[in-house]
């Protein structure tokens, strides 16, 4: 059996929680492994696993000699027509054990992300790249994006060895860069830092208490909600009943089911608002560095994931409001600078009850958890670690049962949330995440919000040049989804599959300490 080898990138990012400790910045790249550069590129149409791999390995030098890598999902070594999230890096375990079909659902989850990560990627490209290629159009790159990732996998995934070396590959690398934290620096900088965790956390409840008692009156409280109609219960539950699940029980969810979904549970926002900094929209290129908001239509971007609990693969709906900027509180403001957001995640139950809410900036910042009374808290392993600050909880909610999300001006921290009222508020729109990998530019082309670092240039915050030592890189700086590390102590992902079971059980149940 002939193997073919591919180039690859494995890639890392960063991220900043929410506190001023001290230290220096960073940017942690890896190492790239890639065949040496072509001269010319194969034909439009390659025939054969060694054209395939030539062809990949065109495309792989034009993509990154154009700037446009797409860094969202982990590029696997030695397979380039694969790629691996931390949701579908988990279901290893169960591809290997499950049989024929169980593998081969994997490896489709695996090309499914290597084929959208390139779509974005070939919008982007130049036309001189594409011009180069040897095709007449874009669109005949998925073609053999498609054609050429079947034939390799069929090539290189039907022997047992090819099989091991995939399911050991596809595993995520985390977004701390060890080399930072070997310094010897992070250890002696732990105890600042965990007292500055601690104050904010200590600041959160605060802000959270006197939200919930009345203390804290917002400036020009403004209200938004969802512009479609509510969707019941029963519509829900019908809608998650119906859904086959995959053979490695992930749920399908598509169409109009999965938009049955995001309508149900779209938040109320109640934003406290001094000035166009707390107004959200969609992200927009205008030729500057970086992207900006346009304020004059709000809009929140909605994003499908999975998570797993109590033995069972969970939907999560993933909901994200941009707005302008974090304008400066002082002079000078480590925190302030262009863009800021607010994410919210409710991971589902499979009758569509809630059963956790958290939340971060598009950072990776601020991460709480807000708990509903179907989970109970586990104790953190280790209490010298980042665990889950968790400032309110929330009452057993039913399916489709909406919460309002209260959020402060100009540092946009979300200081209430509790279940959604019927007060009437400006409605807002729906966009997809995936889109800001692909927004128009001025010129008619495309480019993506986010760089090849998967950050966002142009957002970055004075705090980096002080918190390097934590391994994190450019703390403060917006990045794109799967690349949100969320603790300076410890490691944790937004994305992490397990990040949900590892803090909560249900809450009928006793459950052992969980390891970290």
């Amino acid at each position: 059996m002939h193997t073919t080898t591919l180039p690859y990138s494995p890639q890392a990012g960063g991220f900043r929680a929410g506190i001023v400790a001290l230290g220096m910045a960073t940017l942690f790249a890896a190492g790239c492994t890639s065949l040496e550069p072509r001269t010319s590129a194969p034909a439009a149409a390659p025939d054969g696993a060694a054209a395939c791999a030539a062809w990949y390995a065109a495309l792989d030098e034009a993509i990154d000699a154009a700037g446009v890598r797409d860094a969202s999902a982990y590029r696997i070594p030695g397979f380039a027509y694969l790629r691996a999230d931390r949701f579908s890096a988990s279901l290893r375990e169960e591809a290997s054990a499950g049989g024929e079909a169980a593998f081969e659902a994997w490896t489709a989850r695996l090309a499914a992300l290597d084929q959208t990560a390139r779509r974005y990627e070939v919008r982007n490209l130049p036309d001189a790249a594409i011009k180069q290629l040897g095709v007449r159009a874009r669109d005949e790159i998925a073609t053999h994006v498609a054609r050429c990732g079947a034939l390799l996998a069929k090539e290189n995934l039907t022997g047992a060895a090819q099989r091991e070396a995939l399911l050991e590959r596809a595993r995520v690398p985390d977004d701390y860069a060890a080399w930072a934290r070997d310094t010897g620096l992070y250890a002696l900088m732990r105890i600042p830092f965990s007292v500055g965790v601690d104050g904010w956390h200590r600041e959160a409840e605060e802000m959270f208490r006197k939200a919930s008692s009345g203390e804290a009156h917002g400036t020009n409280l403004r209200r938004y909600e969802p512009a479609r109609a509510r969707v019941t219960a029963a519509q829900v539950r019908e809608v998650l009943a119906r859904a086959t699940r995959d053979p490695l029980g992930v749920p399908r969810l598509e169409g109009r089911d999965l938009e049955t979904l995001f309508d149900a549970y779209a938040p109320q926002y109640e934003i406290e608002t001094t000035g166009a900094h707390d107004q959200f929209g969609p992200l927009v290129w205008r030729g500057a560095s970086a992207p900006e908001v346009d304020t004059a239509t709000p809009t929140v971007y909605r994003r499908l994931a999975y998570t797993r609990f109590d033995g069972r693969k969970l939907p999560q709906l993933v909901y994200t409001a941009w707005f302008p900027e974090r304008p400066a509180e002082r002079t000078p403001d480590l925190l302030a600078g262009k863009l800021d957001g607010v994410v919210l995640r409710v991971t589902l139950d499979t009758d569509g009850r809630p059963l956790v809410y958290d939340s971060i900036h598009p950072c990776g910042c601020y991460h709480m958890f807000f708990p509903t009374a179907s989970v109970r808290p586990l104790p953190a392993p280790n209490p010298s670690e980042e665990w889950a600050l968790i400032p309110a909880t929330l009452p057993a909610l039913d399916a489709a049962e909406r919460v309002s999300v209260r959020i402060a001006s100009r540092s946009h921290y979300i200081v209430g949330v509790r279940a959604a009222d019927a007060a009437r508020g400006e409605a807002y729109r729906f966009a997809e995440d995936d889109d800001l990998r692909a927004l128009p530019t001025p010129d008619g082309h495309t480019r993506s919000v986010f760089g090849p670092d998967a950050l966002v240039s142009g957002t970055e915050r004075p705090e980096r040049a002080f918190f390097w030592p934590m391994g994190i890189a450019s703390p403060g700086t917006m990045r794109q989804w799967g690349r949100h590390p969320t603790a300076f102590i410890g490691r944790r992902h937004f994305d992490d599959a397990d990040l949900v079971e590892k803090r909560f059980a249900p809450a009928a149940r006793t459950v052992a300490r969980v390891q970290p």
